[in-house]
């Protein structure tokens, strides 16, 4: 009998080891099989014209989501969105961009004359993504920050009439995340977009030229009666020009003495804007999971997520393909491979392509409100622009250890890019989609990669600039991380 037992403890100890050893044989097959080529084809597509650059609210957004949904079906996923479908709905206003937008400035020459100068869309301006359709023209006031908080005793408003006039102003606030919460914090509601525009129209400004880029940015409010663009260094130093003042030495002393520095600069300017709002959109995440095996560890959940919308529009098509076509085409990736491969995970994996990152992280927000799996048994691991380069940096990574060794460790083994990691305090106004799941307790992981030029938010961002090797070791990082994570017997939360 004590030889029998011997015999049977063996055949099932030998059984598990081939099972063991067949896994790890399909994981490294998987993670051979993951192609540059393929994830340059995905990008490829994402960038389609026929999607028009993927702005949530827009049926051509929802075509692209369809088009994924499906690619999860695939892919053996299961939908897990509204209804059983891939589909998480929310509600989205947007704002199309038309040609025939313009910026110009009259400038003095000699004692009674002047001249028209017309600044170069993308290089020197960029249409307001929310902007109203109309001309404004009209005199200009640097109003600093765009803020009234009199519990800070500031007021960027306060000594000038900006009624019927445009406005100059900076982005963000004279405080900066990286002074801390004690300093920051009281000026964070003052940081966002929403606010300064809305601020604006209160006090009467008829349009507004916003010193951020220039590039296009739908994340802010809308007002059918409110003109803006976007602007670089040339316009912000036409317009300080002959005023006695220079951009930088006012705003450093805005910084240093928290006071405004508001001031008319008897500059006149012509925003030109055309545009069609439509309030009633419809955005949608898109769900797939991929269910556990283990009987305990499944009700554990493991989110790869990467926004799938963009800008649309502005007024040329902006494809988005590091931003964020790349990190979708890493998501594909990935879920084909588990698939192809038939790599059993212990926890449950969720394939989260978010809506309306550009657009106030709605998608991510309305993830958090409505969780489809319980969040304190969720971790995010997040990628936006993973397309450019060769490195790779873990926002939050040392915030979150346990998770990111996998990634070292994995790194280490197979892929040996540099790996940058950091903490990451989520203080100021936020701009990833793990920003939102950090504020709501759950660790999370964003993953970008650099090293090369890219670009932001203008039509540039295009599939000239991918670098594909960098997306095909981001996949591969991100497979074999996963698999460690998801079938460790340790505690990863």
């Amino acid at each position: 009998m004590k030889n029998l037992l011997i015999i049977l403890f063996s055949f099932i100890l030998g059984g598990s080891l081939f099972a063991q050893n067949e896994q790890n044989e399909r994981i490294i097959s998987a993670m051979h099989s993951v192609s540059s080529h393929d994830l340059l084809e995905y990008v490829k597509i994402l960038c389609e014209d026929r999607f028009e650059g993927r702005l949530t609210g827009t049926d051509e957004y929802m075509e692209c989501a369809r088009w994924l949904a499906s690619f999860f079906e695939d892919c053996g996923l299961e939908p897990a969105g509204d209804n059983n479908t891939w589909f998480q709905y929310f509600d989205i206003p947007y704002t199309l961009i038309h040609p025939e937008c313009g910026l110009s400035i009259e400038l003095p020459v000699g004692k009674k004359g002047s001249v028209q100068k017309h600044y170069e869309y993308i290089t020197e301006y960029m249409p307001g993504s929310t902007s109203a359709s109309g001309t404004v023209s009209a005199g200009v006031v640097y109003a600093g920050y765009g803020i009234t908080a009199p519990e800070l005793d500031y007021d960027d408003y306060k000594g000038i009439d900006v009624k019927g006039k445009i406005i100059l102003i900076e982005r963000e606030a004279p405080v900066s995340p990286s002074e801390g919460p004690e300093k920051f914090n009281p000026w964070r509601e003052y940081s966002f977009h929403q606010y300064k525009l809305q601020n604006a129209v209160k006090h009467g400004a008829a349009g507004m030229i916003y010193n951020y880029g220039p590039i296009g940015n739908p994340n802010n409010a809308y007002d059918e009666n409110f003109i803006y663009v976007h602007v670089g260094d040339s316009v912000v130093k036409d317009i300080f020009s002959g005023t006695g003042r220079t951009h930088s030495e006012t705003v450093e002393r805005i910084g240093k003495t928290l006071k405004p520095m508001s001031f008319e600069t008897d500059k006149k300017v012509t925003i030109k804007m055309n545009t069609t709002h439509y309030p009633d959109g419809k955005g949608a995440n898109i769900i797939g999971i991929k269910k556990g095996i283990d009987p305990d560890l499944s009700d554990e959940t493991i989110i790869i997520g990467a926004h799938l919308d963009h800008l649309g529009k502005c007024y040329e098509i902006i494809p988005g393909a590091n931003d964020n076509a790349s990190a979708v085409a890493v998501m594909m990736a990935v879920a084909k491979a588990l698939n192809d491969y038939d790599i059993k995970l212990k926890r449950t994996v969720m394939f989260l392509s978010f809506g309306a990152e550009e657009q106030a992280l709605v998608g991510s927000r309305t993830y958090v409100e409505n969780p489809v799996r319980p969040l304190d048994k969720t971790v995010l691991l997040n990628m936006d622009g993973v397309g450019v380069g060769d490195r790779i940096s873990i926002t939050a990574g040392k915030d979150f250890p346990l998770l990111c060794k996998a990634f070292e460790d994995a790194n280490d083994k197979y892929i040996h890019r540099l790996i940058r990691t950091n903490s990451f305090s989520n203080l100021g106004r936020p701009r990833l989609d793990a920003a939102i799941f950090l504020s709501a307790g759950v660790p999370s992981l964003s993953f970008s990669t650099f090293g090369a030029r890219s670009y932001y938010h203008i039509p540039w961002d295009n599939i000239n600039t991918i670098t594909p090797e960098i997306m095909e070791d981001m996949a591969q990082l991100m497979l074999i991380s996963l698999i460690e994570l998801a079938n460790s017997d340790k505690d990863i939360m």
